[in-house]
């Protein structure tokens, strides 16, 4: 029988459902080589020679292979219709060649799908090709350039900066665009204006709001009314003026679909509408491809098979009428620039069926599925109609001029079914209109602007007046400010990388992970925020390895790979010329002091660092002793400015954020420490005393939030001596339990909390508690009562797993059972979990597919093992051991 090799167990097991016992298809389980991480796995002297090595885990994989090869002399490489795809093929057929697995006599060819339907996979195996040559040297020419950026500038990063971890081709270039949007942010000064708006009545008693757009017979441009004195001239001039409607014009408009997913606006539109990250959509995209249900999910096009078209405009007519078909299909232009990336768009496989239809039991799945269905069908659906109505109003003396804008849709076409997501809020202009006929009064109505008047003074601002309310309370004025541009989601990076060509849709999810991974960022409120020292390597790298970071220079390699996988440019001339150049910067910062690059960052950040103060002294200076001059400093943790008298001196600040600017607070003494309100890497937090050499860490505690906001009466502005007292007492000792052990309260991550644990429980009863306030007053009678309800439901968590069946003993020893788990069936072995596949029942299972699941869980952690096993050896073995897994990440690095 052939034997047909993909990439993993799922594809395997649903293309052997399609080809039948003729058939034999295995799995590879992704790239079975790699470059080996260590010195010369890319020999820049020889001509960019790689040398491979087939991992561990993959060796039994290829024997696999190997074995069914034996038996038949037909080898059918499937693997995925892409660049990485390509290069497991060639990888497969490398290794095989390499073991005389394939001889002379063996048959191989290369087979495509771009999705997998029986109907796509027996009409790829009618149309064998061979390995496309200039795909796989475009994989090489990347591998390659990833390998020489990480392995040699991540040791620069090492031992010049402390704590960096590593640095890559793509990743640096992505995390320099966040570090420079912070930076933006920092930067910004808020521009005050204020806008103008009244509310109107027709004569027929229907109301309307209209804004100021002219005032004495002048256009108003955002910034003309600066302050609230002038606000309230506006608001006056408008209030004592008799309005009537100048003129009504209604024009059609129309609002065309967006063109089907691609990989990155798929990213893009998960994240918006979902909070869904790039990884996890790519994720939940390859499950539902490997279960036949999309198109391949990793591609630039946009345009779609004819077929595909018809069969999504039968779904459109048969589900929501003959309307919503637009005479002729829509065709979207392809935006790939090569054969590379030249497959069709992420679609369904079968536009009939639904998210509903396809029962899909993981939730991002099933997401993720109805978002493409939806955007496949709006994508051949008729346009939107509107009608848009803007209402020109002034006074007869043409003093004061008003518009009020509307919209009212005609025909909802795609709207019925999908309306893609935005990255940031615009103006509503959507709002209905009433009847308004030109030539009639507009007259003041005194309504919903008084509470919205109120409701501007009771939010209140620390810049001035807030809002004007004219005297009959029709007119209203409020204050606004200008913003500054908004931190980076992941669909808005991606959009920005998309923009600028850096990186490639297959790589976006990676890179944005990683950069998460490696403590450079971190992402709150969906928001990706700038560690410090994620900051402090954005400035090295700008500082000394600036040409490797810009993003012209990232975009043209890209192109340059691009021409590569066409055809049209040898790859080992492009990696000659990069390294040429990179080498030389590499070589140059060789020599260079720890000191000597502090001094760089220092001057280059200073802007930052040290901005004017507002007594206009030195901001330089030390504001603890008055003395020592503030320098920039390292650590493991990143970045921080310190006194130069340290250790006489011990004041500290982060370098960016809260505390940047030395807002660091004495609040007071008691029993002879200094209380201090600082600012960390994770927001304020009160402390007590400094860190002295005898004591590293004095006791802190952080404000208390609740959903990233600060609980009323505990912001930094709010903090007094006696507050911070307060929060210092905790972990508090509430008393001694009847049965033994003390009940303690505390704050924690997750709130406020009690806990304790009786003399023979192996660990802590936790117990969350409902108010703030209660941490500082519960009482050992209500303590016990919540414990004691705890104990006695523990909740799912803690109960005991039930074995579902007894599989024996593991060949390595050790009892193997199926449990039932509270995600479904798994498989127990020692501290091995292997969740089970949904399509698995646990009386179905063998000893040889429990045995793999085993395999594959346990080679994620191989670090631990190690571990173990060298807990007697010397410091020096075991950092030696720490170094090689750092140096294979920064290799495999983009």
């Amino acid at each position: 029988m052939p034997v047909v090799v993909v990439e993993s167990p799922a594809k395997a097991k649903t293309i052997n459902k399609y080809l039948g016992s003729d058939y034999t298809v295995l799995a590879s389980y992704g790239h079975v080589r790699d470059l080996p991480p260590k010195d010369g796995s890319v020999d820049t002297e020889h001509d960019f020679e790689m040398t491979w090595e087939v991992a561990n885990d993959s060796r039994k994989h290829v024997a696999a292979i190997a074995e069914a090869l034996k038996t038949d002399d037909k080898l059918i490489l499937a693997t995925d219709p892409d660049r990485e795809g390509e290069a497991i093929s060639w990888h497969l057929k490398e290794a095989l060649t390499k073991r005389r697995s394939i001889k002379k006599t063996t048959e191989v060819s290369r087979v495509t799908f771009n999705a997998i339907t029986k109907a796509a996979v027996t009409e790829a195996m009618k149309n064998p090709r061979d390995i496309d040559a200039p795909l796989v040297e475009a994989y090489l020419a990347r591998r390659a350039l990833d390998y020489l950026v990480g392995f040699n500038l991540s040791p620069v990063l090492w031992r010049k900066l402390p704590g960096a971890r590593s640095a890559g081709r793509v990743q640096s270039v992505c995390l320099r665009l966040i570090v420079e949007r912070e930076m933006e942010i920092e930067a910004f000064n808020p521009r005050e204006y204020w806008q103008v708006k009244a509310q109107l009545a027709t004569p027929r008693g229907q109301t309307f709001d209209a804004r100021l757009v002219s005032l004495a017979g002048k256009k108003l441009d955002r910034y003309d009314l600066e302050n609230a004195t002038q606000a309230e001239m506006a608001v006056d001039a408008v209030a004592k003026r008799s309005l009537k409607v100048l003129s009504v014009e209604a024009k059609p408009a129309s609002r065309n679909p967006s063109a089907p997913f691609m990989t990155s606006t798929l990213q893009q539109e998960a994240s918006r509408k979902f909070g869904m990250g790039a990884k996890a959509a790519m994720n939940a995209a390859q499950r539902l491809y490997e279960a036949g249900h999309i198109t391949y999910m990793r591609t630039d096009g946009i345009d779609m098979a004819p077929e595909a078209v018809s069969a999504c405009r039968d779904a459109i007519a048969e589900r929501y009428g003959k309307d919503y078909v637009p005479s002729s299909p829509r065709v979207y232009k392809n935006k790939a620039k090569n054969a590379q990336e030249a497959h069709e768009c992420i679609r369904p496989t079968d536009m009939t069926k639904d998210a509903e239809s396809l029962r899909l039991s993981e939730s991002d799945q099933r997401k993720l599925y109805d978002l493409i269905w939806k955007r496949t069908l709006a994508c051949q659906m008729e346009a939107a109609r509107m009608e848009r109505t803007t209402v020109e109003i002034g006074s007869d003396d043409g003093q004061v001029g008003l518009r009020a804008t509307g919209q009212v849709v005609l025909f909802d076409g795609f709207l019925k079914v999908y309306e893609e997501g935005r990255d940031e809020p615009v103006e509503d202009d959507d709002k209905r209109l009433p009847q308004i006929m030109q030539g009639e009064p507009a007259k003041f109505d005194a309504g919903a602007l008084k509470s919205e008047h109120a409701k501007a003074m009771e939010k209140g601002t620390d810049r001035g007046l807030p809002a004007v309310l004219s005297g009959d309370g029709a007119t209203l004025g409020t204050q606004s400010f200008t913003n500054p541009p908004p931190r980076y989601t992941e669909a808005t990076l991606v959009k920005k990388m998309e923009e600028l060509g850096i990186g490639r849709p297959s790589t976006y999810a990676s890179v944005i992970t990683t950069i998460q991974d490696r403590e450079y960022v971190r992402k709150e409120q969906n928001r990706l925020f700038p560690e410090d020292k994620g900051r402090i390597v954005t400035i090295f790298l700008l500082n000394f390895f600036k040409r490797y970071v810009e993003y012209d220079f990232t975009a043209a390699l890209e192109d340059e790979l691009d021409q590569v996988s066409a055809g049209a440019e040898d790859y080992k001339e492009l990696l000659a010329k990069f390294w040429r150049d990179f080498s030389a910067a590499i070589a140059e910062t060789s020599d260079l002091r720890i000191s000597e690059v502090l001094d760089v960052l220092d001057e280059a950040l200073a802007p930052q660092l040290y901005p004017p103060r507002d007594d206009g002294s030195d901001p330089r200076i030390c504001p603890k002793c008055g003395q020592g001059r503030l320098h920039l400093k390292t650590s493991r943790t990143g970045g921080f400015v310190g006194c130069g008298n340290y250790p006489e001196c011990t004041y500290t600040r982060p370098i960016a954020g809260e505390g940047a600017e030395g807002e660091e607070r004495l609040l007071g003494e008691d029993q002879g420490d200094e209380i201090w309100l600082k600012a960390g890497r994770f927001g304020p937090y009160v402390q007590r005393g400094e860190p002295t050499p005898e004591n590293k860490k004095p006791p802190r505690a952080s404000l208390p939030k609740k959903g990233g906001q600060f609980l009323p009466g505990w912001d930094p502005a709010d903090m007094t001596l006696e507050k911070a007292l307060t929060l210092l007492t905790m972990p508090r000792e509430v008393g001694m339990h009847p049965d033994g052990g003390v009940v303690s309260a505390n704050l924690g991550r997750f709130g406020p909390y009690i806990m304790h644990q009786l003399p023979d429980e192996e660990k802590p009863v936790y117990v969350n508690l409902k108010e703030f306030q209660e941490v500082f007053e519960i009482g050992m009678n209500h303590a016990v009562e919540l414990l004691a309800q705890k104990r006695a439901n523990p909740g799912r968590g803690r109960q005991t797993a039930k074995a579902l069946r007894d599989m024996g003993e593991h060949p390595d020893g050790g009892k193997i059972s199926i449990m039932e788990g509270r995600y479904g069936p798994y498989v127990k072995w020692e501290k091995v979990n292997a969740t089970l596949p949904k399509d698995v029942e646990p009386a179905d299972v063998t000893m040889e597919t429990v045995l793999e699941l085993i395999a594959a869980k346990a080679k994620k952690k191989p670090a631990k093992k190690a571990a173990a096993k060298s807990t007697a050896t010397k410091s020096t073995t075991k950092k030696t051991a720490a170094k090689k897994p750092a140096a294979k990440k920064a290799a495999k690095k983009d």
